[in-house]
């Protein structure tokens, strides 16, 4: 696999979407934290980069303004060779003349030199000066990224503060609650509500029973007796009395007649 350079870095940081990554990352708090680590360590490298880069393209400048600078020096050192020979060969002086000629060319040779190599840099320096300008606004985006990054970090962490503060209170108003006086009493009255149901059904049960049954037909006899005789009584027909066996103690007998004579007097 080919090392991804830190120029395509850039532009794929630079591209990144923060909140689908967000989206995608299972502890978005930690992701955010390495996030923020990775931009920090890629923008450094970048910026070391990007720094490299515009001394390179300098030095290309100024070699080129020194190819630039050399080519019109050795222009005039030609013309000045130039002049001086046609001075030596007006004077005569023909050895002298063409020595300065060749001066002259030898000049002219050295300025073409530095033109070729001048126009030789020119299209490289075009081009780095626009590598330069994409890597600037590259960084400038990392920055603004790296901002956002930060500002989605600060805000996570203050929501999770936030959100654990409303778990600390909901435990602690829980825990209240719990502690709350008026919370035993009711769960007493509770206790005491089942406990009055279990009597109320023994009751029932102790109702149902045998015993209980027999004993509601003896006082349904004695009920319907005393119907049949009142029912008699308002027909003019006296019922006859229940054969009573007499008790053996006289006076006790006659306390009661006297008992009986008296409520009869008050009817």
């Amino acid at each position: 696999m080919t090392k991804q350079s830190i120029f395509g870095r850039i532009a794929q940081l630079a591209k990144a979407n923060i909140n689908a990554l967000l989206d995608q990352a299972e502890d978005p708090q930690k992701m955010l934290d390495q996030m923020v680590r990775d931009y920090k360590d890629n923008i450094n490298e970048a910026e070391s980069a990007v720094a490299q880069t515009i001394g390179n393209l300098r030095m290309l400048e100024d070699d080129y303004n020194e190819d630039v600078k050399a080519a019109q020096q050795w222009g005039s050192k030609a013309l000045a060779a130039s002049r001086k020979a046609d001075e030596f060969r007006a004077a005569g002086n023909a050895t002298d003349a063409q020595k300065f000629d060749n001066l002259a060319k030898v000049a002219l040779q050295r300025q073409m030199s530095s033109e070729n190599e001048a126009k030789t840099a020119q299209p490289n320096i075009t081009a780095q000066n626009e590598v330069v300008e994409k890597l600037k606004v590259g960084l400038t985006q990392m920055q603004t990224k790296l901002g956002e990054l930060s500002n989605k970090r600060n805000e996570l962490i203050a929501r999770a503060k936030t959100a654990e503060a409303q778990t600390q209170v909901h435990d602690a108003l829980k825990s209240i609650d719990i502690m709350d006086p008026t919370s035993e009493v009711s769960r007493f009255e509770d206790k005491i509500r089942r406990e009055e149901a279990k009597v109320r059904g023994l009751n029932e049960l102790a109702a149902s029973s045998l015993d209980a049954q027999f004993n509601s037909l003896e006082d349904l006899g004695e009920q319907t007796e005393i119907d049949a005789r009142l029912a008699a009584l308002k027909a003019g027909s006296a019922p006859a009395p229940a054969a009573i066996e007499p008790t053996p103690t006289a006076g006790a007998d006659a306390a009661d007649d006297t008992v009986d004579e008296a409520d009869f007097d008050k009817i």
